[in-house]
This record gives structure tokens, sequence and C-alpha cells, in this order.
């Protein structure tokens, strides 16, 4: 606002002192009372922006501004001096506006945290209103419909659907019951619910989502920080060819004085770089404001600039392609001390879960569910150790239990029977998965789990391929029978399963080796590894997840898998915008300096050319807040190039 208030005194002196022009003797002096005015209510500003840019021993593109409009007053031309200063102020007040857009996506953000909520006390009644920044881990509170969540927690009591769009952007609420986590900030729209608080109010994800929001427009792309460094020199290079046009001709070609320096003025003017300054960050803040507006997180602008270089994504497939939601199908028992079968089935399923009962991996979350469909009993573990890429350890009621891959049971020096090796065969043919059970003694069974396609997978991976994507390739620690099998329905160019965390970065190395830019898309957690050695790591469905937020450039808090499609078609959009801009503002500002250094150009045309194209450039770049995620779909006709999984089977 203190931008807009500005530029309306300037104008009102510039009407004021344009209409005492004409006022006897013509022109009046006057005139020079509102044209004084308006140079110090407009050149303030200017004059403490250049103050502190000279204390950091730089000169700014207000120091070009304020001594052209000096300059003007000097040669008895002070209206266009003033037009200099209005247009000036006017411009970086409609910047400031324009620029201000970006902002909203946080500020939409801060508004929808409720500032109180209902508290519960021990008995579970109600106690009243509370403010929420008083509200703690372990408190309670009631969520009646049409209310947002004031915390970051997990539900203990009631059902009811939640949108969740301002967090994770899912267009449809989403069914929340007992156990199932919710994030301040989103709306119950039906039914009832006893939250409990498990953060704190300033440790939320919405305080996180906005956090990595501001971080990410402090962050500058690569464009920028050339811009920068070209600032300063370039602004001393127009100073020094200025004091030369002004003082050259009259004593080499005989101009007089005072054209020569009203010219050097408007030189002054034109040759100022505002519009390229402008070019990138408009365009990039811009388009890191969309991202955040539809639950897509650059960490930034350098992030989102490499997203526009990416040619080749290599996807995890559970959790990331599949729902992540697996079911146990079947199991076998090949070693038991119990008589009947069904026994030996219900004995085998009690140890894996028993053991696997504190673990956080969804094919553990899979065994704990078929468990307790059946009604059993679980023992605690006096040990548990995870180990990543091949599964878990432990002992259950004094006895040593691993449930785990291939790989685990070689490395207990177990070996697999003929039997459960044509068991696993048919089973992963089928696109199961599967893990064996073992003891100290040897493998107990295994069990077989399947997993569903997400919806928008299959149509998203082909949409991948119609916009330019040279390769795509799955990175799995599954079978690869399994994994051949998701691939022959996504129609990917490769499959590498069967792979631990450290064979999954020499993948991606290999990857990058090869390609302009490789994309790891995974869930944050297991492949963090391959997501830190690629050129653009992406986090599918973090809401909530604390490694995937710290790990990742991109953060998804959705669970779609086209927003992976949209983080790349937003890094290109974003670096054809900055292009243009940039293209632009040289080739503008090149053209107005040669017209204003050979035929001459009016002090107040050149401000007008030199001020609109700024402005240009910063509509331009605010064209990235249009625009939004959408069902990936071909073109009738679109030829897609299918891929072959068959390329590379580990």
């Amino acid at each position: 606002m203190a931008h807009f208030r500005i530029t309306l005194w300037v104008g009102m002196a510039l009407v004021a002192g344009a209409l005492l022009q004409w006022v006897p003797p013509d022109p009046s002096p006057l005139r020079w009372v509102p044209f004084g005015l308006a140079y110090v209510v407009g050149g303030g500003p200017i004059l403490r922006d250049t103050w502190a840019s000279l204390r950091r021993g730089r000169l700014s593109i207000d120091f070009l501004m304020g001594a052209a409009a000096l300059g003007a007053a000097v040669v008895g031309e002070p209206f266009e001096g003033v037009v200099l200063i209005f247009l000036f102020s006017l411009s970086n007040a409609l910047e400031a506006r324009a620029l201000g857009k970006t902002r909203m996506a946080v500020e939409a953000l801060l508004e929808l945290r409720p500032d109180e909520a209902t508290l519960l006390g021990p008995d579970g009644t109600e106690t009243g209103r509370v403010s929420v920044e008083s509200l703690s881990p372990g408190d309670r509170i009631r969520v009646r419909p049409g209310e947002r969540i004031a915390v970051d927690g997990s539900v203990v009591e009631g059902a009811g659907d939640v949108d969740q769009s301002a967090i994770t952007g899912e267009a449809l609420p989403v069914r929340k019951a007992e156990g199932s986590d919710v994030f301040a900030a989103t709306i119950l729209s039906g039914g009832s619910l006893v939250v409990e608080a498990t953060r704190a109010p300033h440790d939320t994800l919405l305080a996180r989502i906005i956090a990595l929001v501001e971080e990410a427009r402090e962050s500058r792309a690569p464009a920028q920080h050339f811009i920068d460094r070209f600032a300063h020199p370039y602004t001393l290079g127009v100073v020094g060819a200025t004091i030369l046009y002004a003082v050259v001709p009259p004593l080499l070609l005989g101009w007089e004085w005072s054209d020569a320096f009203y010219r050097a003025m408007t030189l002054l003017v034109v040759a100022s770089p505002c519009a390229l300054i402008i070019s990138t960050p408009a365009a990039i803040l811009s388009g890191i404001a969309n991202g955040a507006r539809h639950g897509i997180l650059f960490k930034g602008g350098a992030v989102l600039d490499r997203a526009g270089l990416i040619d080749t994504l290599a996807f995890d497939k559970t959790g990331t392609l599949t729902e992540g939601r697996p079911r146990l199908l079947d199991r076998i028992v090949v070693r038991s001390e119990e008589g009947d079968e069904s026994e030996a089935e219900v004995e085998l399923l009690r140890l894996a879960a028993g053991l696997e009962r504190d673990s956080e991996h969804h094919l553990a979350r899979a065994v704990l569910a078929a468990a307790e469909a059946e009604g059993i009993s679980l023992p605690s573990p006096q040990e548990f150790r995870a180990l990543p890429g091949e599964g878990v350890s432990g002992r259950v009621e004094g006895r040593t239990v691993w449930v785990g891959n291939e790989v685990l049971a070689e490395r207990m020096g177990r070996r697999i029977e003929p039997l459960l090796r044509g068991w696993t065969a048919e089973a992963t043919s089928r696109g199961r998965s599967v893990v064996y059970v073992g003891d100290g003694e040897g493998v107990l069974g295994a069990f077989a789990f399947g997993d569903r396609l997400k919806p928008d997978a299959a149509a998203t991976i082909r949409h991948l391929k119609y916009e330019g994507v040279r390769w795509i390739t799955i990175l799995s620690g599954d079978h690869p029978d399994a994994v051949r099998a998701v691939a022959a329905e996504l129609g990917v160019d490769e499959v590498q399963a069967g792979l631990l965390p450290h064979e999954k970065v020499e993948a991606v190395r290999a990857l990058a080796g090869r390609s302009r830019g490789v994309a790891m898309v995974g869930d944050g957690v297991n492949d963090a590894p391959a997501m830190a050695a690629s050129s653009l790591g992406i986090a599918m469905g973090a809401a909530g997840t604390d490694v995937a937020i710290e790990t990742a450039d991109v953060v998804l808090m959705g669970e779609e898998v086209s927003k992976v499609d949209y983080v790349l078609h937003l890094g290109r959009r974003t670096r054809r915008v900055v292009r243009e801009n940039v293209f632009f503002s040289i080739g503008w500002m090149l053209m107005l300096v040669a017209v204003a250094s050979t035929v001459g150009l009016p002090l107040s045309l050149a401000v007008v050319a030199h001020e609109g194209s700024t402005l240009l450039v910063a509509l331009n770049g605010l064209r990235l807040l249009r625009g939004g995620p959408h069902p990936p779909r071909v073109p009738t006709g679109g030829a897609v190039p299918r891929g072959n999984a068959e390329a590379s089977i580990r």
C-alpha cells in the first residue's frame, strides 16, 4: 500500500504542475512547487534504496532512475523528471502488487487454521473453547460438521468425511474413522470426530508447508544468480557510458551541452535493466505459488528450474505406482510343530504379526490387519531390528524369528525348499509380493501379498511418454516377477527389481549418466538415498511424513501419480516463461538504447517504454499462477512410445 500512496501523491503533484505550466508567464515558476513536492515524496524511497546499495558498495537501478530525474530538472524539464518518478513509482507499485499475488498461497494457508478449538476434559466432557496455541500433544478436541480441524492428530472417536484439499490437493473428501490421521486446516464436511493432538500447533504439517514455501521463495534459480552478478557491473557501465555521452559530443562534435545532457539522461533511463532483473523472480515465484496451491512444494527456484530439464524418470513401485495398501492374500507352511494345517497357518501368522507389531512397513501393516481380522492375540517382541531392503528380525517368546525376502533368508543361512520356490514362482507370476517367515532353525513358511495400481498410474505413464519423457524405469526391492507384472500394465521402458537401497543409488547414477536429468519418485523413506543421488527427488504422498519433507526436492502432499506429470510440466513452462522474459527484456532494452543514442527519444516516451516493458515482463511471469493438475489424457491418434519392460530385469 505504501507504493500506491506514494504514486498517488506524485500523480496529483504531476497533474497540478502540468496545469500550472499553462499559467502566465509561460511556463509559470509556480510549477516548481508541486514538482518539488513530487521530487521529495517520490524521490525519498529512491534515495533510501540508493543509499542502502551504496553502503554495500553497489550501484542499484534506483540510482539510475534518480540520476535521470535530477538530470531532467537540471536541464529545465522538471515535468519529464516527475513523469519519470511517477511511472517508476507506479511500476514498482504494480510489480509489488503483482508479485504479492505469489504470496497469496502462503497467506491463504495462514488463514485456514482456526483460532479456537473445543477442548475435552479427561472424562470426555467439553470444557469450552480454548486458543489453538494453548493445545499440546495428548489434548483431545471435538470437531463438528463444517469446522476446521485445529491440530494434527489421530481420530479416537467418531467418523466423518474430511476435505483435505488445502493440504493434499485431493478433490474429494476422505473418510476418517478411529485410528485415522488428520491434519490442521482440513474441514470436517460430515460426521463428528474426537481428535487427539499428536503435534504442537507450531509443528503441524500446515506450519511446515508454510515454512517450506517461504524458504523456497528465498531460494534463487541459476538464471537469477547470473542476473544478480551481472547487475552491478552493468550499472557501472551504464553510468560510465552516460557520462561519456554527455561530455564527448559537445567537445568533439559541437553539440549543445544541454542537448547532450538531455540525451544522456534518456540513455540512462532506457539502459536500466529493470525488466531483466524482474524477469526471473516474477516467473519463479509464480510457479512456486502455483505448485503450493495444488499440494506440490518446490524447495526453491533452482528445484523448479531443474524440473524443466528432466527427461528420465525412476519410480519406486509400492506406494508410488501402487496404492501401497497390500493385503495378505495367501500363505503356505513348510515346517511346523503343529499337527493341523490350519493351526499351523494361524501360528505362522501369530509369530510374524507379533514380531512386526511395532513396524511401520506397508507389508507389516497387512500382516497385522490379517491377524486382527482373524482375532489372533499377538505376543510382544523382546527384540526388534529392521534390516533395510531385507526385512526384520528379533525374538518372540524367547524364539528367534525373522520375516523378509530371499536375500534375508540366504543371509540367515536358510535354504528355501523346492516346494516353496514353486509356490513363490506361481504367486509372483500373478503380480504378488512374497516374503518368507523363519526362525533359528529354518524357513517356516511364506506370505503372498497383493496390491493394486493407482487409478491414474497407467494414464500418467502414457501421458509422460507423450509429453516427451525419454525413459521411464521402475526401481523396486520387490521380486522381479511381481514388478514385471506391474510394468506390463504400465508400459515402462525398464525394470530393475530385487534392489537394496544402495543398489537403487547405483541405478539412478547409471541413468543420470545418459540423460539430461533424472527424477526419482518414491515414498521418501526407503528411497531417500536414491532421491539424494538423483537430479530431482520427488516424495509422493508425504502428508505427515517428516523424512519425505526433509529428503525430497519436491514434496507431493497427495497420492496422485498425475502430480508427477504436473511437476515436470510446471518446470518446463517456467523455464519457457523465464526465457521469454529474458530475451524480450534484453531485446527491448537494446532497441531503446540504439534509438536513444542515435535519433534520440523524448525522456517521457523513454520512461513509458522502459517501465512498460518492466510491467509486461512481470505480468508474463504471473501467467504461471494459472492452471493446475488435471487427469492425464493422450489425444486421439497420439503416438505414444510403448516401453519394453524386459529391457533390464535384475
